[in-house]
């Protein structure tokens, strides 16, 4: 088998080198990072350098970064009613930490539905919003920034403005979108967004939510003062250092969201040359440059992702798999996608290190499948 191409990013994005030599070295750190002796300090002085990184990604500061173990943890801990009576608005197509509700009770949250374009409708949000104030509830309301699965940006900033319109709180789920491309928590408008480490090349395992100036969350574990007694339990050093070299690193390169967005609309174009009937999911909407997600009616994602994955070329369906099987997208189905369309959906979503040798191997894999799998059916 020749070299694999793996296209499937917006799942993790493999560990940058310098970031895993950061991570090695922290390993010889021995000190807790809540001591006062020499090794503690070492270990908290590695901490906040990270800290400081994570919070330049954003345009936050320092002081409003709280680590985590990911972004599931970022979202459960933004999930709170925080104090006195909340409701919950949650867009559709969030990701499944989302869409648990965290510690929101079931009778106070509510779907916003989204537009076949994959995009929130803005315009059911002050109905919504307002039928909550008649119940004497302050609105909570989370909506991402990117999709995970098509890409498609979100209005946050527009969200924003209707939420604090009504007294509430906009949290926004940015991990698809920090350090991929520009995204800075105070002219998105949120209150407060979750990130994660690995969806830009850093560790598996450690994230963020960083709040606006003057937000408070209620700590999801408690039983120490670390973070600022926002979540207790001592820090993951080494991941956290290695977020802290990712952001740096993605910091750096953001301005090649462009470069990637050619490549992502390349393949897309030669896809369609194969199979005119390809769709493009939130293709007539602003999506992350490097997310693609299509579909070629009458085929099965987990049968391309199968000999995608046998001929070295590793994609995704539209949700990555769950204990090896790949499930119906939640995402597709708010879109008003048609089930038998929604199950040959692919994504194929493009890296810092892909290149134009990269989209010809898929494109030659992929396409052989299709013509293969289209002759296929013409026999029958």
């Amino acid at each position: 088998m020749s070299e694999r191409i793996y296209l499937d990013h917006n799942a993790t994005s493999p560990l940058r080198e310098a970031v895993r030599e950061a991570v090695l070295a922290t390993l010889d750190i021995g000190g807790n990072p809540s001591s006062v002796h020499a090794e503690g300090r070492a270990a908290r002085g590695l901490i906040e350098a990270a800290r400081e990184k994570v919070a330049r990604l954003v345009g936050a500061r320092a002081e409003d970064v709280i680590f985590t173990s990911g972004g599931t943890e970022a979202n459960a801990l933004a999930l709170s009613p925080q104090r006195g009576d909340w409701s919950c608005h949650l867009s559709g197509i969030e990701h499944p930490s989302v869409l648990a509700g965290g510690r929101f009770q079931q009778d106070a949250i509510s779907l916003i539905p989204a537009t076949a374009n994959g995009v929130i409708d803005l315009e059911t949000l002050p109905a919504a919003l307002a039928n909550s104030q008649m119940k004497g509830r302050r609105p909570f309301v989370s909506v991402m920034a990117a999709n995970n699965e098509t890409g498609a940006f979100q209005p946050i900033a527009e969200a924003a403005a209707i939420v604090h319109e009504a007294g509430g709180l906009l949290h926004s789920d940015a991990v698809q979108a920090a350090g991929k491309v520009p995204f800075d928590i105070a002219s998105s408008g949120a209150d407060m967004i979750s990130l994660s480490a690995h969806k830009f090349g850093g560790p598996k395992g450690v994230g963020a939510l960083v709040l606006r100036e003057g937000i408070a969350v209620e700590p999801l574990v408690k039983g120490g003062g670390q973070e600022r007694r926002r979540r207790a339990g001592t820090e993951n050093v080494s991941g956290i250092v290695g977020f802290g070299v990712a952001a740096e690193l993605a910091s750096a390169e953001l301005s090649r969201a462009a470069e990637i967005g050619k490549l992502r609309d390349e393949l897309e174009e030669r896809a369609v040359s194969i199979a005119p009937d390809l769709v493009v999911f939130s293709a007539n909407v602003l999506r992350l440059p490097n997310t693609s997600a299509i579909a070629v009616p009458g085929t099965k994602a987990e049968t391309l992702l199968i000999g995608l994955d046998l001929a070295g070329v590793a994609v995704s369906s539209g949700s990555a798999c769950s204990s090896g099987k790949v499930e119906a997208s939640h995402v597709l189905k708010a879109m008003g996608i048609a089930p038998e369309l929604a199950q040959a959906a692919l994504r194929v979503s493009l890296g810092p290190d892909t290149t134009k040798a990269h989209i010809d191997r898929f494109i030659a894999v992929w396409g052989e499948m299709i013509t293969r799998l289209k002759r296929g059916r013409q026999a029958a």
